[in-house]
């Protein structure tokens, strides 16, 4: 790209928005969908449900040029794991995306023992028309999360492997985070020399998206965000 990166972040509900907006030409996804516990009051069966119709609905507009990445982490409710990964892959059937790579992310150190979460996470990459170059490959298991802007955020690592598989594959100029947090995510799009559009639901960490440097990751600037509460999407039963 030769012009300089642009970052745009929204301040709205992230649903909606895409409802709202035919296929992101020009774009791919690269986002981290939220937890039950971000949501609000919300029954377990339902938050599933609407995680699946979220990430079918993150899908459908990514074009056939372009790829989807999910960054997430499981969850024990229960004293049961439910794998995240599972959910997307349902997603992806239901949307005809075929999964192109799956790498696990190290939360921990190998070896070491977590407690609450897994010691690891999932970067799944979707696309149709996308395919992985094996001469371009990359490790199925990156051994660090890398920097976080807050407890629930995507790793500076995981993220630079995502977004360096869209700049390399793919035509995409543009990178999407529907769900984008602290932007995290738009931070290395833009570091890559790539446009980034966030959308996210909390006015203070939509703020927070709009300035975050790769810089202020790597030297521990990165704000206060860590005990925040505020819901990154309204409690809504799952469309359909």
């Amino acid at each position: 790209m030769t012009d300089t990166p642009r970052r745009t972040v929204l301040s709205t509900d992230a649903l909606p928005w895409l409802d709202a907006q035919p296929t992101l030409d020009g774009c791919s996804v690269f986002t981290s969908l939220p937890d039950a516990s971000e949501l609000g009051p919300m029954a377990l069966d339902v938050w599933r449900r609407w995680f699946v119709d979220a990430a079918a609905k993150v899908l459908s507009r990514v074009p056939d040029d372009g790829v989807a990445i999910f960054y997430q982490t499981d969850v024990k409710r229960d004293g049961a794991w439910i794998d995240k990964a599972h959910l997307v892959h349902r997603a992806a059937d239901d949307t005809g995306h075929p999964l192109r790579w799956h790498k696990v992310v190290c939360r921990v150190a190998p070896g070491a023992v977590a407690h609450g979460r897994p010691a690891y996470a999932h970067l799944l990459c979707f696309s149709r028309g996308v395919a992985h170059d094996l001469a371009r490959a990359t490790a199925d298991v990156i051994p660090t999360l890398g920097a976080m802007s807050w407890s629930r955020a995507m790793g500076l690592d995981a993220a630079r492997v995502a977004v360096r598989f869209i700049r390399t594959h793919t035509q995409s100029h543009t990178v999407v985070d529907p769900f984008c947090g602290e932007g995290t995510a738009l931070a290395v799009a833009n570091e890559a020399g790539l446009h980034a559009l966030g959308v996210e639901l909390s006015a203070r960490r939509a703020r927070r998206a709009r300035s975050l440097t790769v810089a202020q990751l790597t030297d521990g600037r990165r704000g206060t965000g860590r005990q925040e509460t505020s819901p990154r999407a309204p409690p809504q039963a799952p469309e359909g």
